[in-house]
């Protein structure tokens, strides 16, 4: 069990692996962020879904969900993603 903390500390989450994760992946367009998603977890099982668009259309949301086994898979999938080129920011 891992406790994240949350909120600058007010709050507590506590994980029991394997969990479902979603991963919030930013980014110019759909296609490169399907790409990402598929570099990082390759042949990996998860649901894309569309989360929100900016007013202009520059930038969009796409919800990566995943069964995550451990904090270190959990932690390697993040900075992975945040390191793709094609991803603007993960929340």
């Amino acid at each position: 069990m891992e406790k994240l903390l949350i909120n600058g500390c007010q709050q507590k989450l506590e994980l029991e692996y394997p969990c479902r994760w979603v991963y919030k992946l930013i980014g110019a367009s759909r296609e490169e962020i399907h790409g990402a998603v598929k570099a990082v977890l390759q042949e990996r099982e998860c649901l894309i879904t569309f989360s929100n668009a900016s007013k202009t259309g520059k930038y969009l949301c796409l919800n990566v969900e995943l069964v995550v086994h451990s904090e270190e898979d959990r932690t390697a999938n993040y900075e992975a993603f945040k390191r793709h080129p094609s991803v603007t920011m993960v929340l």
